[in-house]
């Protein structure tokens, strides 16, 4: 993309001129809507006030601190016209992960919901602030001036006219160390937008309900900078209920689901699940981890095909998608590439494996993020020669249909054999008292490290910890097989519904036996 090609990045502009009276994003919580014409307005009113007010410059980084409101969502365009960088914070932080953030990025302009201020003063970090609830007057204001006059006023160009310099840092959740600041530029949503598309048919008759928070790269370019590329609606809310969720997705009319396996389990056993009706729905598109194929079954008995997809904070983040002809007869893939996407998985010398195999996936594509913010060891470790290193260890089958097999990190040594957790989580998962399963490897004076099995049990079934084990010993070798089993009401999981291993490491005692 190019400096004369960037000005295809002007989605509203154009939106505003083909379908200006289309609703561009509503807030399902409250019912207001923004039209196409309405967000390329406000975009660039708001980055002229922003410039004046604050004197931002090209360049410079805006923190914001904030549930999933109709507001950040101009904020972000308008960051985009003016050229500077929009950084999305995680609002659960404490103060000290959340004072790493800002002496890292350094924000010129830190803009925070009113709850969340008591946080902010416990820093050692200080910079201009600015109460999220002014922005919010201060664009209802523009909004009543942009409806009243329907005015020919046309903002500025975009000033993000470097396609790989970053528009916006997500700060990656941490699980090896301190949060990376991952830049994201015009050109990764560009073609992320365009991946996306090609892939799921996205037209301007879609229309989804997101729910991940801001500071997640889903809650942006899952679907929301795809949508807003094809002149599509985006529905809000604030946070995920099962039946607010449910009942969004009927009223609203949406075309298209995303969700995790623990929001679209949780879904499936709403009481409203039953009775709501969902038939405009095309398909589920469901990421983190592999589906189970009993809930897959459930969704599909209602109409609603699964997509099964992966991706990455750091490229696209739509890498891979897993046609919905396919949910069962490949349960558990991620399906192959997406459009402009080339993928390889190497050894350890990096050097390229056999079909079958296991090794780590590495990627190359204009959806490559130009490394993390401030932290050139970090982007030298991960992009070598262009391809991106991605630490996920994944294996192909022979149709070339690509599986997960777990993080470089989680992988084990059990009595020097490999132990990829995800495929013991998988066997697992098909015990019918199993609703939610993690396997990490842990220390053990025989055999280097063994298997631990943490378990939720689904409400109508019970097993023990002996019977777990005897369930795997036809379908797992013997070292594969856990060799310890905690039980738990709930797993911890991320604001992605992802389940959170690190927390399982950190809080349960697993030096006990069977349990």
């Amino acid at each position: 993309m190019t400096h004369n090609e960037l000005g295809h990045f002007d989605w509203l502009r154009e939106w505003a001129r083909l379908a200006p009276a289309k609703v561009a994003v509503k807030d399902g919580d409250s019912g207001r809507c923004l039209s196409y014409f309405d967000l390329y307005q406000l975009s660039g009113l708001l980055s002229q006030k922003l410039e004046s007010t604050f004197q931002l410059k090209r360049g410079d980084r805006i923190g914001l601190l904030a549930t999933n409101e109709l507001e950040s969502v101009v904020l972000f365009f308008a960051s985009l016209r003016l050229g500077t960088v929009l950084v999305p914070i995680n609002f659960r932080l404490t103060g000290r992960e959340l004072d790493h953030i800002l002496n890292d990025s350094d924000p010129g302009l830190l803009i925070a919901q009113a709850a969340f201020i008591p946080t902010i003063e416990t820093c050692k970090f200080k910079s201009q602030n600015f109460l999220f609830e002014d922005l919010q007057k201060m664009i209802d204001e523009m909004i009543i001036s942009v409806r009243k006059s329907r005015s020919s006023y046309v903002p500025a160009n975009l000033k993000s006219d470097q396609p790989d310099h970053p528009c916006m840092i997500l700060y990656t959740s941490g699980t090896t160390g301190a949060p990376k600041g991952a830049m994201i530029t015009p050109r990764m949503l560009h073609w992320n937008s365009i991946n996306t598309t090609l892939r799921l048919n996205l037209s301007e008759t879609d229309v989804f309900v997101s729910f991940l928070p801001f500071f997640h790269t889903g809650g942006w370019n899952v679907l929301l900078t795809p949508f807003m590329h094809r002149g599509a609606t985006v529905v809000l809310t604030k946070k995920f209920d099962a039946e607010r969720v449910l009942s969004l997705c009927e009223s609203e009319k949406v075309t298209i689901m995303f969700g995790v396996p623990t929001t679209m389990e949780m879904m499936s056993r709403s009481p409203a699940f039953q009775s709501c009706d969902l038939r405009r729905v095309r398909y589920a598109i469901v990421g983190g981890e592999p589906m189970p194929i009993e809930l897959i079954r459930r969704w599909q008995e209602k109409g609603i095909p699964i997509r099964q997809g992966f991706g990455l904070t750091e490229f696209g983040p739509n890498v891979f998608s897993l046609d919905e002809s396919d949910a069962v007869r490949k349960i558990g893939s991620i399906g192959s590439p997406n459009f402009y996407v080339e993928a390889r998985i190497v050894d350890e010398s990096r050097k390229d494996v056999s079909p079958g195999q296991i090794g780590e996936l590495i990627l190359k594509g204009p959806v490559c993020t130009p490394g993390y913010w401030n932290n050139p060891s970090a982007t030298a470790a991960a992009i070598v020669d262009g391809w991106f290193y991605t630490g996920d260890l994944v294996r192909t089958d022979s149709d070339g249909y690509f599986y997960v097999a777990g993080r470089k990190k989680d992988m084990y040594i059990s009595g020097g054999e490999n132990v990829y957790p995800v495929e013991v989580e998988t066997v697992l998962s098909q015990h019918p008292a199993v609703r939610e399963v993690a396997v990490i490897g842990i220390p053990d004076a025989k055999w280097g490290e063994v298997g631990c099995a943490y378990i939720a049990l689904t409400e109508k079934e019970v097993a023990t910890a002996e019977q777990i084990i005897a369930f795997c010993s036809d379908k797992l070798a013997k070292f594969k097989i856990p060799k310890i089993v905690h039980f738990l009401p709930a797993l911890p999981k991320g604001d992605s519904g992802k389940i959170l291993k690190r927390h399982l490491r950190q809080s349960v005692d697993t030096r006990s036996g069977l349990s």
